[in-house]
């Protein structure tokens, strides 16, 4: 495998930590404006631009990218130009999603406080304990890994991976924080960018929708997901276009912000729940179709709205349906996907642990398998692994039954 030079540049380390995070978070904006428009922000772009920003600061001779389903927390594709040959990868599938094993797996990373961990300071030296060394580290030369995970309030949208060989300057602890400082601006990016690109066909019960308002706050597109949302507004219309005031009202607040920032409001549904609206506002290149038609001869702002629900449960993984499970089961097997131990989710459903193993065992009849392993990597490697080079993605980045495919 070829590598980089280990004689990596200073890239200005001797500069303050807070200022070289900063200079890092400025460095992927400008990368972000660079895309060519809000169409062509697609999720594997964002995913790029932030790795390329980490490397620029904290070099490495092998990276990836990939994106992660947040209800599932399996792989949905990425950027693995960089990245670990073709023969690791089926070892590294099975250790990160069917056997979860390694100090530093994504479930065991995404429950730690801080985003970032390196392997070596997590195994306290003892390195050659770890099967994910033993297995995928060692034999292609590298010395230690750094991870990021993506994270967004709770869920999880990526994964940053940084290995460095053995011969090259070591991570440092400052390389660490500088990583986890990346990890929140990413994930709001990456969930921007789901937003306008991700399949939407109204049949994901909690996912967000979208809508596009021109300079005129007039509505240039409504996604189904985000109509049958409005319609939950309990506010009388005059046209079936109209804009509900409340979310007219977070539409006007963007308008007094800088381009990309948000503004966030809350409005009740007529169905009792609470509904999250964010806006934020992009200015077209000249030329773009989405310049208005208001008759001047510059393009207006288009201004972003997702509408969804408030702090929901945890989501639903639209593919597991394809084993017939109850509204239940699917809670509970998420729970398992993303690494909760049978006590954590009765915790959290508040049931009994008896409830949540009997209801384990319905799961694993009607998936065919034996353990909470052996359903990851079924999931991972019948559902996710066919699906990498082009996953059909929901609006919120979770993985979903491709209609060409079916979901078995």
């Amino acid at each position: 495998m070829e590598k980089d030079s280990g004689n990596f540049p200073a890239q200005g380390r001797a500069r303050p930590l807070v200022v070289r995070q900063r200079l890092m978070v400025e460095t992927f904006d400008r990368r972000l404006r660079a895309l060519d428009g809000p169409d062509t922000l697609r999720s594997l772009a964002v995913l790029d631009a932030a790795a390329q920003s980490l490397i620029a600061m904290v070099p490495a001779d092998v990276w990836c990218a990939v994106l992660l389903d947040p209800a599932t927390m399996l792989d949905t594709g990425g950027q693995h130009e960089h990245g670990f040959p073709e023969g690791v990868m089926p070892r590294l599938f099975e250790i990160e999603h069917a056997e979860q094993a390694g100090a530093d797996n994504i479930r065991v990373l995404a429950r730690r406080p801080l985003p970032a961990s390196l392997l070596s300071r997590t195994m306290k030296g003892e390195l050659g304990a770890n099967i994910y060394y033993q297995d995928v580290l060692r034999p292609e030369g590298l010395a230690d890994e750094l991870r990021v995970v993506l994270r967004d309030g709770r869920r999880i949208r990526g994964l940053i991976v940084l290995c460095r060989a053995c011969g090259s300057a070591p991570f440092t602890a400052a390389d660490v924080r500088l990583a986890a400082a990346l990890s929140a601006p990413a994930a709001r990016s990456l969930r921007g960018s789901f937003l306008l690109s991700g399949i939407d066909r109204a049949d994901v019960p909690d996912a967000p929708g979208l809508l596009i308002l021109d300079g005129d706050h007039q509505m240039r597109y409504v996604s189904p997901t985000a109509e049958r949302w409005l319609g939950t507004v309990p506010e009388r219309h005059t046209t079936s276009r109209s804009l509900p005031l409340a979310v007219g009202a977070i539409a006007a607040g963007a308008r007094g912000v800088p381009p990309g920032h948000q503004v966030t409001s809350r409005l009740r549904s007529s169905t009792g729940h609470w509904l999250t609206c964010r806006a934020w506002r992009s200015v077209p290149r000249d030329g773009a179709a989405e310049c208005s038609n208001s008759g001047t001869s510059r393009c207006e702002p288009l201004t972003y709205i997702s509408i969804g629900p408030s702090h929901p449960g945890e989501l639903t993984a639209i593919v597991l349906d394809a084993y017939g499970l109850t509204a239940r089961e699917r809670e509970i097997a998420q729970l398992v996907l993303i690494g909760r131990s049978t006590s954590q989710v009765a915790e959290t459903l508040h049931i009994s642990t008896y409830t949540v193993q009997d209801h384990l065992r319905h799961i694993f009849d009607k998936a065919g398998v034996r353990s909470r392993r052996e359903l990851t990597g079924e999931l991972f490697f019948r559902h996710y692994l066919p699906y990498l080079m082009e996953p059909p993605l929901s609006k919120d980045g979770r993985m979903r039954a491709d209609p060409q495919h079916g979901s078995s």
